[in-house]
């Protein structure tokens, strides 16, 4: 949070995978200025293209909401497991216990990554998810259980939340939905694309304004920081006040928070 606010930012979203463990410590943390909007980014899935909805100001207590979350953190944990005894049996020396102390708390393929480096045996969080190690479908790579997309759009809206489409465009990461989804997910409550982002180039990024003004929707940017697991800094990419302003008028779940 602080971080945040040094960065020169008026608001800050707090948008972990699949949980909302981090909102109480960002919400004790949050110095004079900055204001906090809790959500998730939840993992979903379409024709087996995976996919991330970020999901802002919905209400953590929603039961149905709470216990796809709660099934998805659970199957995080395991699918980590399996890779990282899959390294090991292939005579890596990464074992449960460091990727646990790279976490200190949920674990994820970035903290499997981050063992690696430990030991030498890749240079950088980038080069561990390639095909060679745990990218996606790569040589220690294991799957993950996932909602489907629609599903999940619906469990935000029903939970108050107001959905985002998390990098929708970027094709660097793997497959991507055709616009078909996308209206789709339109259809379904989907709120805003968010468009701004490191992994979007200006060819991607016009295309998706164009195709959210065709749909209704708002458009977002966003940092995606990840501490040090990845380069880009907060405050990289950002979102319009207009754009905000819609976010909090539409949810009905929770309050920003503000210092």
């Amino acid at each position: 949070m602080r971080e945040a606010r040094d960065a020169g930012l008026d608001v800050v979203a707090l948008t972990d995978h699949d949980t909302t463990a981090g909102w109480d410590d960002a919400a004790a943390a949050l110095p004079a200025g900055l204001s906090l909007v809790r959500g998730t980014e939840l993992s979903c899935s379409r024709g087996g293209i995976s996919l991330h909805v970020l999901a802002y100001l919905f209400d953590p207590a929603e039961p149905e909401f709470a216990a796809v979350r709660r099934m998805l953190r659970e199957s995080r944990v395991s699918r980590a497991e399996h890779m990282v005894e899959m390294l090991a049996a292939d005579g890596h020396p990464v074992t449960w216990e460091q990727v646990r102390e790279h976490a200190g708390g949920t674990v994820g393929r970035p903290h499997i990554a981050r063992a690696l480096m430990t030991h030498g045996l890749v240079g950088s969080v980038s080069e561990a998810f390639g095909p060679e190690w745990i990218g996606t479908r790569g040589r220690y790579w294991v799957a993950k259980a996932e909602l489907d997309v629609i599903d999940g759009v619906r469990l935000i809206a029903g939970a108050g939340g107001v959905s985002v489409f998390a990098h929708p465009a970027a094709s660097r990461r793997g497959r991507t939905v055709g616009d078909d989804v996308i209206a789709l997910m339109a259809g379904a409550g989907l709120a805003g694309l968010e468009v701004d982002h490191i992994d979007h180039d200006e060819t991607e990024r016009a295309h998706l304004r164009g195709l959210a003004a065709e749909l209704g929707l708002l458009t977002t940017g966003s940092s995606d920081f990840h501490g040090d697991h990845k380069e880009v800094r907060l405050g990289a990419f950002l979102t319009e006040e207009s754009s905000y302003e819609e976010i909090v008028s539409r949810a009905t779940g929770l309050e920003v928070i503000a210092a």
